[in-house]
C-alpha cells in the first residue's frame, strides 16, 4: 500500500472518529485527572527464530484542547511514566490557562523510547467553574523509511 493511501485511510479513520465524539455530549465539569495512553514504540510482526518481535519507535505529539467557547482551564500538571509505572517526568512544571478554544501541546520525540510500549500521561486540570471537559490525544507517528505509521490515543478520566 503507498504511503500516500495510507495516509489518506488514517485520514479518514481520524474524521470519523471525531466525528463519533463529536455528536457525544459530555457533562461539564469542574476538574479532572485524565490517563492519556502513549507508545514510545510499537511491536509489530513475527517472532521468528529470535523469538522477538519487531519493533519501530514512534513519536507522539500530545493536544490538550480546550472545548469551552467561554470559559477558560487551566493544565496543573502533565507527568509522564513509563511501562512499569515510573514517572520520567512532569512536562507541566507549572500550570497552563488555556483561553476557551485553546490548546496545549506537548512531544516526545521520536528517539525518546525511555516510556516504552506502556508508556502514559497523567493529566490534571481545573476550572473556576463546571466547563466542557478538554479533548485529550496523542497522535502517534513514524515515517522513516518510506513507511508511514500514524494513529492516535485518547484520555479517559481516572480517579485520584
Amino acid at each position: 500500500m503507498g504511503q500516500t493511501l495510507l495516509c489518506a485511510l488514517v485520514f479518514a479513520s481520524f474524521a470519523a472518529s471525531t466525528a463519533a465524539l463529536a455528536q457525544e455530549t459530555r457533562p461539564l465539569v469542574k476538574a479532572q485527572t485524565l490517563y492519556l495512553p502513549i507508545y514510545s514504540h510499537m511491536l509489530y510482526g513475527n517472532l521468528g527464530r529470535s523469538k522477538n518481535a519487531s519493533s519501530v519507535l514512534l513519536s507522539a505529539l500530545v493536544s490538550i484542547r480546550n472545548t469551552d467557547t467561554k470559559r477558560p482551564l487551566r493544565i496543573l500538571s502533565a507527568r509522564y511514566f513509563d511501562t512499569h509505572g515510573k514517572q520520567l517526568g512532569e512536562r507541566v512544571p507549572t500550570p497552563v490557562v488555556l483561553p476557551p478554544l485553546g490548546t496545549l501541546e506537548l512531544f516526545v520525540e521520536l528517539n525518546d523510547a525511555s516510556g516504552g510500549s506502556g508508556a502514559n500521561f497523567i493529566i490534571k486540570w481545573d476550572a473556576e467553574q463546571p466547563i466542557n471537559p478538554p479533548l485529550v490525544e496523542s497522535l502517534h507517528a513514524n515515517m522513516d523509511g518510506g513507511k508511514a505509521v500514524i494513529f492516535m490515543t485518547q484520555s479517559v478520566p481516572v480517579e485520584d
